[in-house]
């Protein structure tokens, strides 16, 4: 082996190793605990087999987070992208003071997500409330976090505020792809702004789409921070996600076990979600 390849070999096996000390070691033990009865504390426990699996479909509370999860994933999923595509098409134009509104989009990407959800939490409990008693504005007078109807739409709010700035990134990026010739092309031809987005660019920038919506809805079936430091989970169940469900039954609910069961059900999930949009918007692609 040359010295080159010794070097190289140096540099991935530890990170290699470490990945596998703190990511995949974890997840393997707790694909080995699913099929137990531990609590988490205890020093010993039973195997149940498959109770636990079966027991996840019967747990109405379970089934009412993932019920929350999908919708809030399949909401946010579309805005972020909707949001996202429309201020990366503005960025990209020929404005004055073009990279301060970059900087300034991409400014929640690099915040705190819990000291940014504990901000929007005194926001609206407080700030809000103060300014409809004030000034007469009705709707404004409701804490939506404390509103079981509401609450998800406050958290989606924030969540949609952090999220586009890493997604206009990408679509900046993809933008900046586009042969400006095609553009002139298709204004000779008499095509007008709207027929040379969805006829030139758009078609262009369809594979950062597709990685964009992959990772919008990954991102937005794992909602956790936001959900924590706004609500934690509250009004009663009405905003419990999955990812907050496994993490308070299994660190502080005695349901390490079972929790660890939700949470192999939660990763094939994701992954298969994420297989199917890859397969359908990578066709799609190749259609245009």
């Amino acid at each position: 082996m040359n010295p080159r390849m010794i070097t190289f070999y140096l540099m991935v096996i530890p990170a290699a190793l470490l990945f596998f000390a703190f990511h995949t070691l974890p997840a393997l033990k707790g694909i080995y605990y699913s099929f137990t009865n531990w609590n988490g504390i205890a020093l010993d426990y039973d195997f149940v087999g498959f109770k636990n699996y079966i027991n996840l479909f019967k747990d109405q509370a379970i089934l009412d987070s993932y019920g929350f999860t999908f919708k809030f994933a399949v909401v946010g999923a579309i805005l972020i992208n909707l949001f996202s595509l429309v201020l990366a098409v503005g960025l990209n134009a020929k404005i004055k003071g073009k990279n301060f509104f970059r900087a300034v989009y991409f400014l929640p990407n690099i915040l705190s997500v819990l000291i940014v959800g504990f901000i929007f939490n005194f926001f609206f409990t407080s700030i809000l409330p103060d300014i409809g008693e004030k000034y007469g504005i009705g709707f404004l007078t409701q804490n939506i976090l404390g509103n079981a109807d509401l609450a998800w739409i406050g958290i989606l709010l924030v969540f949609l505020w952090q999220s586009c700035a890493f997604n206009i990134i990408l679509y900046l990026s993809g933008l900046q792809t586009v042969p400006t010739e095609l553009y002139e092309a298709s204004s000779l031809d008499g095509a007008n702004r709207w027929q040379q987005f969805w006829k030139v660019t758009f078609p262009v920038i369809a594979p950062f789409f597709t990685i964009n919506m992959v990772l919008s809805m990954k991102n937005s079936l794992m909602v956790f921070d936001q959900i924590v430091a706004m609500t934690n989970g509250g009004p009663g169940y009405s905003t419990t996600s999955i990812a907050l469900l496994i993490y308070n039954g299994g660190f502080s609910g005695g349901e390490f076990a079972y929790q660890s069961a939700n949470a192999v059900i939660y990763f094939i999930v994701i992954m298969a979600i994420s297989v199917f949009q890859l397969k359908v918007l990578q066709k799609r692609e190749m259609n245009m």
